[in-house]
């Protein structure tokens, strides 16, 4: 075992968990064990919200200029363990060290927004009437609680850590169980950038907390991020016990190309964005709609998908229970009559044999009834479907129960614009394979791709971490009474 068991982090300190049972952290690059997590009992995830609710009067209180100095030195540690943070996403989660690089640059850039929160929750104050003074403030929620997945171990915790507690509020993470290392490490830095103890603490385990964390009358709201069969169950739970609730599920994104699309700028996006970090995240490109004849685009996009190798510039997905999901989707859609165009099926890395490696794969003629179609299958596939115009492209698009990113490839500004308008999907892409949006921008789909109200960065999380506090003030006794009075 190459790192010591994990433990929960509690009060500033990494504390046993009350229990046995542990799981295996294996890394899916080769194999390797790595640790093992603890699947803690409810009655650990108590403690830590009791450590969280001792410390959050005097940390609420604090000035927010002098919170975000927390973040300024955070940002610095980040980028002073860059490459170490970076291996150890890598090693964790099976992504390319480039991608896990990628990813902490992320979390330096969502760090950066969190510090700029001073000048975005000034509030207003206005003169409503001679002597009388309205002014809005915004107020931490006290307890908040973040449930994080495995496809990106260090992004995902930061898309909540430094807006949630910048803004006043203390918080309790559950890391996904495939992935515990690095929101360990995470801890690690908060606490040397100054973060008081009890502010940010760590509780590992499976559904047993995950529903213990919804039920819980100490924790005010409840972030989650994975799969939309659970993100609706969270986000019931959760709003049944009276909490704000945001919770972000799967996706189904579809890439519209027409024949105007510039060829090698459209094939190398459509590859990369079905087969970056194996494809596993909720803005991969998972469906291609082909708009008339692309036969010359969807060939270079083959060429584009056979420069992808495993093991080298592709990474694994995350266990051996993926990997056999994502290959019985593309077995079946051959069975059904698609056309394996590049199989990826099979794969193995030589010298990490007991990794768990899909290889890229490009499926044509796929009709909208197959699964590989309609399903999110979480690996690096693209299954191209046919259509003579934009509007029967929109209305696939448009079809599918999620909603998170849908883009076009096309030169044709007009026709860029009518997508936009049309297509039902919270982030849209123009010629753009993972439309993203960068920082101050928010981050969040519409449909079953989300739960909530609002999104889970930028300057929209603002409203979900903190609730609004309205005072009316009156030094004038000259003014007399009325019916404000």
């Amino acid at each position: 075992m190459k790192y010591t068991p994990v433990q929960n982090y509690i009060n500033g300190k990494f504390t046993a968990a009350s229990t046995d049972k542990k799981l295996d952290v294996i890394s899916p690059l080769d194999g390797t064990l790595l640790s093992t997590v603890p699947m803690s009992p409810a009655k650990d995830l108590d403690t830590e919200v009791k450590a969280a609710k001792a410390a959050f009067p005097g940390w609420s209180k604090t000035p927010i200029k002098e919170r975000v100095q927390v973040f300024f030195r955070y940002k610095y540690l980040l980028e002073k363990h860059l490459q170490e943070l970076g291996a150890l996403v890598s090693e964790e989660n099976g992504k390319t060290l480039g991608e896990a690089i990628a990813e902490v640059e992320k979390c330096i850039e969502l760090t950066e927004f969190a510090t700029s929160l001073p000048q975005l929750v000034t509030g207003e104050v206005l003169e409503v009437s001679r002597g009388v003074e309205c002014r809005t403030e915004h107020v931490p929620l006290g307890v908040v609680a973040s449930i994080v997945p495995f496809n990106f171990p260090s992004m995902v915790p930061n898309w909540t850590i430094p807006n949630a507690i910048a803004l006043g509020n203390c918080m309790v993470m559950k890391p996904s169980e495939k992935v515990p290392l690095s929101v360990g490490r995470i801890a690690e830095l908060l606490k040397e950038a100054g973060l008081p103890d009890g502010v940010f603490n760590v509780v590992h385990g499976d559904s047993e907390i995950v529903n213990a964390i919804c039920d819980h009358p100490g924790i005010e709201a409840v972030s989650f991020v994975g799969s939309t069969k659970v993100a609706k169950i969270v986000y019931q739970r959760s709003t049944h016990n009276y909490k704000r609730c945001l919770a972000l599920g799967g996706a189904k994104n579809h890439l519209m190309v027409l024949p105007d699309a510039k060829a090698d700028m459209t094939a190398q996006n459509v590859a990369a964005s079905m087969s970056g970090c194996a494809g596993q995240r909720c803005m991969a490109a998972s469906a291609m709609v082909g708009v008339g004849n692309i036969d010359h685009i969807i060939d270079k996009i083959c060429d584009e998908a056979r420069k992808i190798v495993p093991g080298k510039n592709l990474g694994a997905v995350i266990n051996k229970e993926s990997q056999e999901r994502i290959e019985r989707y593309i077995t079946e859609a051959e069975q059904q009559g698609a056309k394996i165009l590049v199989d990826g099926r099979h794969t193995v890395v030589a010298g990490k044999e007991k990794g768990t490696y899909v290889g890229p794969t490009v499926i044509d003629h796929v009709t909208p009834g197959m699964s590989v179609a309609t399903e999110e299958i979480f690996g690096p596939v693209i299954s191209i479907m046919r259509t003579n115009t934009v509007d029967e492209a929109l209305a696939i698009e448009n079809a599918n129960p999620y909603g998170n990113a849908a883009s076009v490839f096309t030169q044709n500004g007009g026709m860029a614009r009518y997508i936009i308008d049309h297509a039902s999907a919270g982030m849209i892409g123009v010629n753009v394979g993972v439309p993203v949006p960068r920082e101050p921008f928010s981050f969040g789909g519409w449909n079953d791709s989300k739960f909530g109200v609002g999104d889970i960065t930028g300057k929209s999380s603002i409203e979900f971490w903190t609730k609004l506090k309205k005072s009316t003030t009156k030094w004038n006794p000259e003014a007399g009474v009325n019916w404000m009075s």
